[in-house]
């Protein structure tokens, strides 16, 4: 169900998705509260949300379809400004799957492929992992208009091979996330308290977002965490994220570590991409690094995790079952690079047992 106060949005929204033939639009609404009678009547699985609407805006529909039904999907849509990223993270603590940045203009989201393509990947991996999650069906939508960096849920090996911790330290802690993990990391980050190294985070996210996430980490965990900006010196139990657009690196400058960003072509279709960031890491840590692959659509950070593991590092990843998508964790739990395969809310514990020697 696509619900916007734009009816030019609604139509192409649903043009878009039902192109896929997997994919039925079975209502449209131009507020919450017109959503809400909709919802009763259609049972949708998956609610893409416009934030600020006549009558009833997102954020108060939210927790009141979720009273309707709580395994319903929903996805939030906004313009990319401060108070719309603010009031997403709030969406997505409580309870939203993932977040899209509208264009600002009804004329540029008919011309912005881009955007197409994000909405209907998201649809589409976020089905397909709830579908596997509530009856073992494997949604079988295509990605026609998909960028190859989506891979079904479902439609992978179950037999998983782990690989044994190796015993060096750690120096830095660097974790990967996508679709589902602003929630993920603010769980992991609360369950890890605090830890002796520093700690570098890239999240799949536009500009401002990243910002406002930095902030809501800060607000809700034991850490400073900040938004990175060129040239910070790491410090040990602080928390850099990635800003939006941007990938993170981490350079040696002066006998000093510090954050060196760049706009280089994005990877895997993103940009911050965690592929530069484990890069870079290796190069300066080598088998120092402990990684982390949390709940996220595509392969994201797979082929720097194959050298990570060769060079000794640490590498563990988020379980299918609490992912909102098993594709980055899923990639490299494939691929057999992981030593540990966890819950998401058993992470931030075993991270904490790893570094202080205790497991």
């Amino acid at each position: 169900m696509v619900v916007d106060d734009s009816a030019v949005i609604r139509g192409l929204m649903s043009k878009w998705l039902e192109e896929d033939p997997a994919i039925k639009i079975v209502g449209t609404a131009g507020n919450g509260k017109m959503a809400l009678a909709s919802m009763v009547r259609y049972d949708p699985e998956i609610i893409i949300l416009d934030i600020e609407m006549p009558v009833m805006d997102g954020l108060t529909a939210l927790p009141k379809f979720f009273e309707i039904n709580p395994k319903v999907k929903v996805i939030m849509a906004s313009t990319l400004t401060s108070r719309n990223a603010e009031i997403s993270m709030r969406a997505l603590s409580m309870g939203a799957s993932d977040y899209v940045s509208k264009p600002t203009t009804n004329r540029e989201v008919a011309s912005s492929t881009s955007f197409q393509k994000e909405i209907i990947s998201k649809v589409i991996s976020i089905a397909a992992a709830s579908r596997l999650r509530n009856n073992g069906e494997v949604f079988k939508g295509t990605v026609s208009l998909v960028d190859k960096q989506f891979t079904p849920a479902g439609q992978v090996n179950r037999s998983i091979e782990k690989r044994r911790f190796s015993t060096g330290k750690s120096s830095i802690l660097a974790i990967g996330s996508s679709t589902g993990g602003p929630q993920a990391l603010l769980e992991v980050l609360r369950d890890l308290g605090s830890v002796n190294i520093p700690i570098v985070i890239t999240q799949h996210m536009p500009p401002t977002f990243t910002k406002i996430l930095a902030k809501h980490l800060t607000s809700a965990t034991n850490f400073d965490c900040k938004e990175a900006e060129d040239g910070d010196l790491l410090e040990n139990g602080k928390v850099y994220l990635a800003p939006g657009d941007h990938h993170l690196t981490v350079v040696k400058k002066a006998g000093k570590k510090v954050i060196a960003l760049n706009q280089d072509a994005p990877e895997n279709f993103c940009r911050p991409s965690v592929e530069p960031m484990f890069r870079s890491l290796i190069d300066l840590y080598g088998g120092e690094v402990f990684a982390v692959i949390l709940t996220g659509m595509g392969h994201d950070g797979l082929e720097a995790s194959r050298k990570l593991v060769e060079a000794g590092g640490k590498l563990i990843a988020q379980d299918e079952k609490t992912s909102v998508v098993w594709g980055m964790p899923g990639a490299v739990c494939e691929a057999g690079l992981c030593s540990g395969i966890y819950p998401l809310n058993q992470i931030g514990s075993k991270i904490k047992e790893k570094l202080t020697g205790l497991a």
